[in-house]
């Protein structure tokens, strides 16, 4: 193990958290502070970077802390804009992270597990397995590197992107991974300054969470991965979340929208032949009737291996105008990275296969 290991990242603190730090070396505390600015709106990469902090202090941090930043092994661009990273942290695990520019916001796709223990039938995610949970520092690492990601290389000062939208609808479970998935959160709002509102965090339904969350009555966007509007199609295609069918799924995202006020969105990837069939689209119409909520459909990105195909589009327009008959507002998620494996868990896939091809040195 590298001895990296043994290290606490000093991303994932707080402001007031690197303060402490710095108290305990003989600092001031107004150097937790600087570190932030350093950590969080310039993205160094390491603690001789953090150019106005004192000497002492800089040659002192290294004995117990690093900055905490990942090593990209491998990076895709789409020719619509869209980058896809591997990253990998001192321990060995890999995690991907999607970068989506678009003409007025950047966004950013990220991860909250190593792997995912819910092993969604249609998603190569699953396929790999379950490690561990993700620290909050590593959540926020993964922002910071898209940025650098969108940011290379720059043509101008003024042309620098900065990431304002992110989504925690990478790899693995926000929600089974709550307190690190919150401060993550949290330091993205308020030290790298992004809305609360313009933070999503995506479930396929912990139901316990939910309620929890609804409590935090933060401001941010909940995403809930439907996927089928019966029990037993959903434990088919979910076979991790079965404890809790549609019904009481569908309870908890109204206790979130009443406390909260926020309007849920619910995410539906369309199968062919498996759940886009005019029955299952009339059968998600009734079970949320009367949520405050809007339907998001998902074209199905093909995984190697699985079987799984996105619909004809006649059966995706037919689809969307049956919700749309009973009322409910219905988006499409626009199709993007497709030529670089930008799904969940298909880039790290395929280094993984091609490492493992290579001649033994």
């Amino acid at each position: 193990m590298s001895t990296d290991n043994l290290h606490t990242g000093l991303i994932g603190l707080t402001t007031e958290e690197l303060g402490a730090v710095a108290r305990a070396w003989g600092q001031q505390p107004y150097r937790g502070a600087q570190m932030a600015e350093w950590l969080y709106r310039r993205g160094v990469h390491s603690i001789e970077a953090m150019a106005n902090l004192p000497e002492d202090l800089k040659a002192s941090l290294p004995a117990t802390y690093r900055v905490g930043r990942s090593q990209c092994v491998a990076e895709r661009r789409s020719k619509d804009g869209t980058v896809k990273l591997l990253l990998q942290s001192p321990d060995g695990a890999r995690v991907e992270a999607v970068g989506l520019p678009y003409a007025d916001r950047s966004s950013c796709c990220v991860s909250t597990q190593v792997g995912c223990p819910i092993g969604c039938v249609f998603c190569a995610t699953g396929l790999s397995g379950f490690t561990r949970n993700l620290t909050a520092g590593e959540i926020v690492d993964q922002v910071l590197s898209v940025q650098e990601a969108l940011n290379r290389p720059v043509s101008e000062p003024g042309a620098i992107r900065r990431i304002d939208h992110v989504v925690f609808m990478g790899m693995g479970e926000p929600l089974l991974n709550y307190d690190a998935t919150l401060k993550a959160v949290r330091l993205l709002n308020s030290e790298m300054g992004i809305a609360m509102r313009q933070l999503t965090i995506s479930t396929v339904g912990y139901v316990p969470a939910i309620y929890r969350l609804a409590r935090e009555s933060l401001q941010l966007t909940l995403a809930v991965s439907l996927h089928a509007a019966s029990d037993e199609l959903r434990r088919r295609l979910i076979p991790g979340m079965t404890r809790w069918g549609v019904s009481d799924l569908v309870d908890a995202c109204r206790a979130y929208v009443s406390q909260t006020g926020r309007r849920i969105t619910f995410e539906y990837c369309l199968l062919d032949g498996i759940n886009d069939s005019m029955a299952d689209a009339e059968a998600l119409a009734a079970a949320l009737r009367g949520v405050n909520c809007h339907v998001n459909l998902i074209v199905h990105n093909p995984v190697a291996g699985l079987g799984f195909h996105a619909p004809p589009r006649r059966q995706l327009t037919a689809f969307r105008a049956c919700l749309e008959n009973a009322g409910i507002v219905v988006t499409q998620r626009l199709e993007r990275g497709a030529d670089i494996d930008a799904a969940c868990g298909q880039l790290r896939r395929r280094e993984a296969a091609a490492e493992a091809s290579l001649p033994e040195e």
